[in-house]
């Protein structure tokens, strides 16, 4: 752990933010769209299913007309049969007196059967006038047996054909009753009955194109498919009316026509529709959406490559320039984005403020360096300029080696200070006339060490260390304060020792005369390799 806490955590990279955000932009239009074209399809549905059902009203009116008028025809034809008018004239007559034979229900019932075949009733019955039953026959004659007794048909004109709803065992028929007329006076009725069951239903719902229920009493009597599922249904049909809503499922419900107490409805799901439609564009949907994601991906991979592209390369090109410490080295406008130009143009800014301040800083650290190495020397008038002089010795032999521009400038701030450690040695010692006992020298030799540290605080002069720390260092070991050998010795305090004892001998002393330069070059070359560093020493004498 740092010292300022847990290091944060990486942010994403520009094409992860840029893919993130073009995918869940594409995602939220896309799912809204699928909203609204659901809700739309819904709408759209239900207005289609009203509109269905209001031309299915309309057909299923003209077609009950037609059909009542077909079965009031029929049932009127039937009524004028004179073979079976006669036959229950006979009945009536036979029944008054003595009692009916079997002959002439068997003659009636014959009757009814021939006219069966040709009509395809699924139920055809004869009554006298009291409605007791005479005779049946088709498919469903067992809910009409002989001898039982219709319901009355609760009219004033029973002279008049009618529609009604007869219950009969466990079924529910539609019954057309004509009465048969015998002048002026009714002997009986003709019943042509069909049950209101599923098949009833089914034909129904192929006529309206919607399912359709049958509803007697209140009460579901049969349907054109299973509506388990809608469990209210029966107790919301008679309020019906358009839209209605059982649990989950959205109907449309329309009343096609009444007779009596049984009432047909058509019924069509909005909700099981919308979703066949909405299942059906789904697969459309599914492959837009995959177009649009492919789209979106690819143009984001694209957006984010073209804005991380110059950025990456503006970070590569800081980052070599902070590896190599150039920071001279310009920077050129991608021309990518305006925003990544004022960037550019905002660290090249940046940069040239911090260059001068770094100038002015140099500057400043250099006057400072100056100021102390002068005050160094004051101290002794004989030494008055010795570091500058050493200074400027060193950054000639420095060129002349061909050394970097920066070693040259260490080699010239070291020289400056290479006596900094002096501070702590009494001006006795130091401006002493005559020469030093060995304890005096050894408070000489610590000045390296008391340099080091008195510098070692200052971060900026850390590569001038060496220089002052070692620069009495000799390639025999015999030099100080460590005692190094050869190579272990840096160059640049190699080069400072040289210059400080050539500065020295050519220098006049309290307890001695300053020697010619070329003396002092001699026996520079005497103690090459010893004492000096041959090299410079031979840089030295080529100056």
């Amino acid at each position: 752990m740092s010292l300022f806490g847990a290091a944060r955590p990486r942010a994403p990279r520009l094409l992860v933010k840029v893919l993130g955000f073009s995918f869940g932009v594409t995602a939220a239009v896309l799912a809204a769209v699928f909203l609204v074209l659901s809700w739309q399809t819904r709408e759209r549905l239900t207005r289609a299913i009203v509109g269905n059902q209001e031309a299915s009203q309309r057909r299923f009116a003209e077609l009950a007309a037609q059909r009542q008028r077909e079965q009031r025809l029929v049932a009127s034809a039937l009524a004028e049969n004179p073979t079976l008018k006669a036959a229950i004239d006979t009945y009536h007559a036979e029944s008054a007196h003595h009692g009916t034979s079997p002959e002439l229900v068997n003659t009636i019932k014959g009757e009814l059967g021939k006219l069966q075949r040709t009509l395809s009733a699924p139920a055809m019955s004869v009554t006298d006038v009291d409605g007791r039953v005479l005779a049946t026959v088709g498919p469903f004659a067992a809910d009409w047996r002989t001898g039982t007794r219709l319901p009355e048909r609760g009219d004033d004109a029973p002279d008049t054909p009618i529609e009604t709803v007869i219950g009969r065992g466990t079924r529910v028929y539609l019954a057309t009753i004509v009465p048969l007329m015998l002048g002026d006076d009714r002997v009986g009725d003709v019943y042509l009955a069909a049950p209101l069951d599923g098949s009833y239903a089914r034909d129904l719902a192929r006529e309206a194109g919607s399912a359709v229920a049958i509803v007697v009493d209140g009460h579901i009597v049969a349907s054109s498919e299973p509506l388990s599922h809608l469990p209210d249904l029966e107790r919301a049909l008679p309020q019906a009316a358009g839209s209605v809503t059982l649990g989950d499922e959205e109907l449309v419900v329309g009343r096609l026509w009444t007779v009596g107490a049984a009432t047909v409805y058509a019924i069509d799901s909005v909700t099981s529709a919308a979703r066949a439609a909405i299942h059906e564009a789904f697969g459309v949907l599914v492959v837009i959406a995959a177009g649009a994601l492919l789209l979106a991906a690819f143009g984001s991979w694209w957006l984010a490559r073209t804005l991380a592209a110059p950025i990456r390369d503006l970070t590569d090109t800081l980052a070599q320039m902070a590896r190599e410490r150039d920071f001279e080295r310009p920077l050129v406008p991608t021309g990518g984005s305006r925003e990544l130009d004022d960037l550019v143009a905002t660290f090249e800014a940046l940069r040239d403020a911090v260059a001068a301040a770094e100038d002015e800083s140099e500057a400043a650290y250099v006057g400072v360096i100056g100021s102390l190495a002068a005050a160094l020397d004051a101290r002794d008038p004989y030494t008055a300029g010795h570091s500058e002089r050493v200074a400027n010795l060193s950054v000639a032999i420095a060129r002349q080696l061909q050394l970097p521009d920066i070693d040259v400038e260490t080699v010239r701030l070291g020289a400056l200070l290479h006596d900094i450690g002096k501070i702590g040695v009494s001006d006795a010692v130091l401006r002493k006339p005559g020469r030093l006992s060995d304890d005096e020298f050894a408070q000489i030799k610590l000045h390296p060490t008391l340099g080091a540290r008195i510098l070692r605080p200052l971060r900026f002069l850390s590569a001038h260390l060496p220089v002052v720390e070692l620069h009495h260092e000799q390639p025999n070991g015999r030099g100080y304060p460590h005692g190094l050998y050869g190579a272990q010795i840096p160059l640049l305090a190699s080069i400072v020792h040289v210059a400080d004892a050539f500065d020295a001998m050519t220098s006049a002393r309290a307890y001695r005369p300053s020697r010619p330069a070329d003396e002092a070059i001699e026996e520079l070359q005497r103690h090459a390799g010893s004492m000096f560093a041959p090299d410079v020493v031979e840089m030295l004498a080529a100056l």
